[in-house]
């Protein structure tokens, strides 16, 4: 049986950005629909009150003031004030509905991003960079937030609200609205050349942000190496030149704003002036009255925010679009590993590898896996030992999954792992890894995540397995916080806690991974003895380098070149392979153990 894998989009395989990656995140908007119409609603009475109070100031003007009738300025007078509180109530709504909308669709959209990072298998993690991961899930969906929430809307308004003014100001006086129609020609033109430069400009910003967050992370989780090798001016002038990278970038990106924003301020002032001399000749000859100046003015002052703010509105659309693509390249990466339909109610542990061979989707080329066969037991313990690079975590990886074998099967009591509810599969097997990975959160609740249901005496339990009992011994004992990565504990702390973790999901497989390499050789011991108590009523694998942790199992399997070339007793193995002495040799307890 075989898998299909998803190609993985390298994060340098950059799609172009445009219209099309925001439009394929409509589904987002749609529950909002409502809404929206209220939001376009508002937005449309807007503009026409924009329209119409200078119209109202304009009859007050030729009306009641021409004809110095005062009867006739207090209803006016009256409506224009109406229209100014109708308008204010108008925007107060449109912004409060906006906001509540625009809030919920970048929490939908963060939640399911994060989700998707979850279904992702190892290879996609492997492949990415996490500062450029942690810039998708916060800045990019910042970016399309914004212009969702003020972009968007304001880019169809304005370019509604500037179409009808301009028809209005042809009607009132045609020579003078060709000199404004005029002044949007060269607006269109260089706004279609600043959206083609500013794309790529901003693309490259936002990748070197996610670049910036990479070198800071690893310098957080990596400061003790830092410190102890004397390294920090090194990678402090490694991380100053990628913010100076980031700095010039962005330079690059506000000088090509900067040109663009104040070409559009020039533009309607130029107009205005011209609509100024022309309007006052018009007045003065008697061709247009002096209410209708004052209103066209005044409709033509209301177009210098739209215009003015088109710049601002278009870099915020290019950042949105391109944020858009960023994201959808992870949203468009397919789960290589899917969960299967069948489910094991009441599982044995009975695993096997059938001529099992693995590659990385980055080498195919290069297995590092090759048919490999293993058998092991309910209740039986297997030892891998194998030398460094020679395939044992990945080998270990296979069975929950972590990772799909490129050809053989893995399977749980006769059933292929890629068949079985990957929830159930993960249920039944518990891996406690070389390298533990502890959360920002208390002691308690690390080793929670193995059962949820754990009650105290399980917890309890468990820590004695892992001679983990030092948790009780911290400020605020199990609710300790510990810290990022667990860094206020030490290795072998690290260690015992994972184990205990992995004890307290009570698996019917149970993975160790090199997992008591960090321990002194007395606490090793405790803890070998009480997992033969755990390993007698699960099924064991045991990646081993002492040959004292080899002893907790009931048999070895010899790892060479990628496959299983000896499977046997320690003994022997000791007595009848060489390769397999030698890789024990240097352990001092190999004499204790062979005699």
């Amino acid at each position: 049986m075989t898998t299909a894998r998803a190609e993985t989009a390298a994060p340098d395989d950059h799609p172009p950005a445009g219209v099309g990656s925001l439009w394929r995140l409509r589904g987002y908007l749609r529950p909002h629909l409502r809404s929206l119409i209220v939001m376009a609603t508002t937005a449309l009475a807007g503009v026409g009150l924009t329209i119409a109070i200078p119209l109202v100031t304009k009859a007050i003007i030729d009306g009641p003031i021409a004809d110095r009738d005062i009867a006739p300025l207090l209803p006016l007078g009256l409506l224009a004030l109406a229209l100014g509180i109708l308008e204010a109530v108008l925007i107060w709504m449109r912004r409060w509905v906006q906001s509540n909308a625009v809030l919920h669709v970048e929490t939908a959209m963060r939640r399911d991003l994060y989700a998707h990072l979850q279904r992702l298998p190892m290879a996609f993690h492997g492949q990415w960079q996490s500062g450029q991961l942690l810039s998708r899930v916060t800045n990019d969906l910042s970016s399309i937030r914004r212009f969702f929430g003020f972009g968007l809307l304001f880019l169809v308004m304005n370019m509604l609200q500037v179409l009808v003014v301009v028809v209005v100001l042809l009607d009132m006086y045609w020579p003078l609205g060709l000199v404004v129609a005029a002044a949007a020609v060269p607006i269109v033109v260089l706004s279609n050349r600043f959206e083609r430069r500013y794309v790529v400009v901003s693309r490259r910003v936002q990748d070197q942000q996610g670049d910036l967050a990479t070198l800071a992370e690893e310098g957080a989780v990596g400061i003790r190496v830092i410190k102890s090798f004397g390294r920090g001016r090194f990678v402090s002038e490694r991380y100053e030149g990628a913010a100076r990278t980031l700095y010039d970038s962005s330079m690059a990106k506000v000088r090509l704003s900067a040109r663009f924003w104040t070409f559009l301020e020039v533009i309607p002032n130029l107009a205005v002036v011209v609509v100024l001399g022309f309007g006052a000749y018009g007045v003065g000859t008697g061709a247009l009255t002096p209410g209708t100046l004052v209103a066209f003015i005044t409709l033509m002052l209301s177009l210098v925010w739209p215009v003015a703010s088109l710049g601002y509105i278009l870099a915020m659309a290019q950042e949105a679009m391109t944020a858009a693509a960023r994201i959808l390249e992870i949203f468009d990466t397919e789960p290589s590993i899917v969960s299967g339909p069948e489910i094991l109610e009441a599982p044995r542990g009975h695993l096997r590898l059938e001529g099992v061979g693995f590659a990385f989707p980055d080498q195919p080329g290069t297995p590092v896996l090759r048919d490999v066969d293993l058998d092991v037991a309910p209740g039986e313990t297997v030892a891998i030992v194998g030398a460094t690079g020679s395939g044992k975590t990945v080998l270990t990886s296979l069975v929950p999954r972590l990772y799909d074998v490129t050809s053989g099967r893995v399977t749980v009591d006769g059933v292929d792992v890629r068949d079985l509810d990957l929830a159930n599969l993960r249920q039944i097997v518990a891996t406690a890894f070389e390298e533990p990975t502890l959360f920002s959160m208390s002691a308690r609740e690390n080793l929670m995540l193995g059962n949820r249901d754990a009650t105290d005496a399980d917890i309890d339990e468990a820590l004695e397995v892992a001679q983990a009992g030092f948790v009780h011994d911290l400020p605020w004992g199990l609710d300790t916080r510990i810290g990022e990565q667990g860094m206020s504990l030490s290795g072998g702390q690290r260690q015992r806690l994972a184990l205990a973790r992995a004890v307290l999901a009570r698996p019917r497989i149970l993975v160790l991974d090199d997992t008591l390499s960090a321990l002194d050789v007395h606490t090793e011991k405790l803890v070998e003895d009480a997992l033969r108590r755990v390993l007698r009523d699960a099924t064991g694998i045991v990646v081993a380098h002492r040959a004292s942790t080899v002893l907790l199992a009931d048999k070895v399997a010899l790892l060479q070149d990628g496959t299983i070339t000896h499977v046997g007793d320690h003994s022997e193995l000791l007595a009848t392979v060489p390769a397999y002495r030698d890789l024990l040799a240097a352990d001092a307890d190999l004499e204790e153990v062979s005699a």
